[in-house]
């Protein structure tokens, strides 16, 4: 009978260690977390950072060297060729220091069309018949015209519905302008003068 009391009192000093932990004075500081394992192939974390935009100086040198798409489904007639044989090529100055370069395209009877100092205004144009006899290019795609008359030329944007260079002149043109200049030609609604009446010689009298 006395070894009852006995086996109680060692149950408790048993226990007594374990309760004093899970009853903790609420003084004391929390367990810290267990440290986050590192990745065992010694691969660093990465940030995804955003790229800053091109500077315009540098958007400009990457559109001029990036070709421009020659793809045309036109199909140019014999009147077509003929009038691609009449246009200027090379560089043709412009006013306000600007210039149009016109260069022959590897397809027969097109041109690539590309104005000095202004972005987006690269063409592929090729001939198109005009009722007025002045030469006419096109490029339907970038909605562009490239007019050239006697004394001068000029780009259009007809999306923009803007000129993108006026007054460009080829030395041909150039001539032809300042000829003008010195005898302007009479305009529509310039008077008609008369036409000058000339006598009749005298009769020559036989005697």
């Amino acid at each position: 009978m006395k070894l009852l009391p006995l086996l109680l009192s060692l149950s408790a000093l048993s226990l007594a260690p374990v309760v004093a932990v899970a009853q903790a004075p609420s003084g004391q500081p929390a367990a810290k977390p267990a440290p986050v394992a590192k990745p065992s192939n010694g691969a660093k974390a990465t940030t995804t950072k955003k790229r800053a935009p091109l500077a315009r100086s540098a958007a400009k040198a990457v559109e001029e060297v990036t070709p421009i798409e020659e793809h045309s489904d036109v199909v140019l007639s014999e009147a077509d060729l003929a009038i691609a044989q009449r246009v200027y090529v090379g560089q043709i100055p412009c006013e306000l220091g600007s210039s149009v370069e016109i260069t022959p395209a590897k397809r027969q009877g097109f041109f690539l069309v590309q104005v000095k100092n202004v972005r987006n205004a690269r063409y592929y144009m090729h001939p198109v018949e005009s009722r007025t006899g002045a030469i006419r290019l096109e490029d339907p795609k970038r909605g562009a015209l490239w007019l050239q008359l006697g004394n001068k030329s000029m780009l259009m944007s007809q999306k923009l519905g803007a000129r993108v260079a006026d007054e460009c002149m080829s030395p041909d043109q150039l001539t032809l302008a300042e000829e003008m200049k010195r005898n302007p030609r009479p305009g529509l609604l310039d008077p008609i003068e008369p036409p000058v009446a000339t006598q009749p010689p005298p009769a020559i009298n036989p005697n």
